[in-house]
């Protein structure tokens, strides 16, 4: 079985142009700790709500003045949606993340998978708490 075959498809995505007020009121709508950054369907980083308190609460800043940009990471980990389910498994457990982007092999966003989607059965869903990307 391959990713693709179990992913959620993405359709929630922040610009890097978007304000953290937009990427913050998306999360809580959808109870995300997490959004992806798309530019021209392209997955070029990810926000988290750490990100946005960090460069929002703790510096006293303007949530409106400061883009997705300043504040998301760009460094991050993804898998591609051909990649065998069960070699994903282990290799999402070995890096300690519950949930990942899931691109093409042209880089291009095509959903989210988590491990409860993978591997199910060794899924701890009490466990999992509120749905995150990583």
């Amino acid at each position: 079985m391959k990713v693709g075959d179990v992913m959620t498809p993405v359709v929630d995505v922040v610009a890097p142009g978007d304000t953290l007020r937009t990427a913050a009121r998306l999360m809580a709508q959808l109870d995300f700790a997490a959004l992806p950054v798309g530019e021209d369907n392209r997955l070029v980083g990810i926000i988290t709500s750490r990100d946005i308190a960090v460069r929002v609460a703790a510096e006293g800043r303007d949530p409106e003045t400061i883009t997705v940009r300043q504040a998301m990471s760009t460094d991050i980990l993804y898998c591609f949606e051909d990649e065998s389910a069960k070699d994903l498994s282990e290799k999402m457990k070995d890096w300690w993340v519950r949930r990942l982007p899931v691109v093409g092999r042209d880089k291009r966003l095509r959903g989210f998978v988590s491990l409860c989607e993978l591997a199910p059965e060794e899924s701890n869903q009490a466990d999992l708490g509120k749905r995150a990307i990583v």
